[in-house]
């Protein structure tokens, strides 16, 4: 391993360790130190041997960060993940995260809390707005239909 390549390597790990990271992510910073090719394989290799690197992890930290805090839901975290190259067992893994429960109970809380933010209209217009929100918030079209219907 080169010096350069050493160097890349430390930077990267410290890169990683900050916050969890995608390969993709770490070959586009390698990328801007000015390495590519073998010399940036060679490192993500080693950063994936010494745990640095996990996609799993990284998936299902950035599911269920992304539900817990900001209310996403599970259609607009798979186009996320899937924009940054996770796909197939990861991604599976990432959507388990979500347990059925809470995700039905935080879309109704969501919807509650908008319902409230909403101005006097006709109540078509109220739920037409809610659908649309939620549908940005990116919940499937049934189960929205399917918690409107409970209230």
């Amino acid at each position: 391993m080169t010096e350069s390549v050493k160097d890349a390597l430390r930077k990267a790990a410290m890169f990683c360790a900050y916050q969890e990271r995608t390969q993709q992510e770490v070959r586009d910073r390698l990328k801007e130190w000015g390495v590519w090719g073998d010399d940036a394989e060679e490192v993500i290799a080693e950063l994936i041997q010494q745990n640095y690197l996990n996609e799993e992890r990284f998936a299902k930290s950035f599911a269920g960060g992304k539900f817990r805090v900001k209310g996403w839901g599970k259609r607009k975290i798979k186009q996320h993940l899937q924009q940054r190259g996770i796909t197939g067992y990861n991604l599976d893994q990432a959507m388990n995260e979500i347990a059925p429960d809470d995700y039905r109970g935080t879309l109704s809380d969501l919807l509650a809390k908008k319902r409230q933010s909403l101005r006097g209209d006709s109540p078509l217009v109220v739920k037409q707005k809610l659908v649309r929100y939620a549908l940005s918030k990116g919940y499937e079209p049934d189960l929205i239909f399917s918690v409107l219907g409970e209230e």
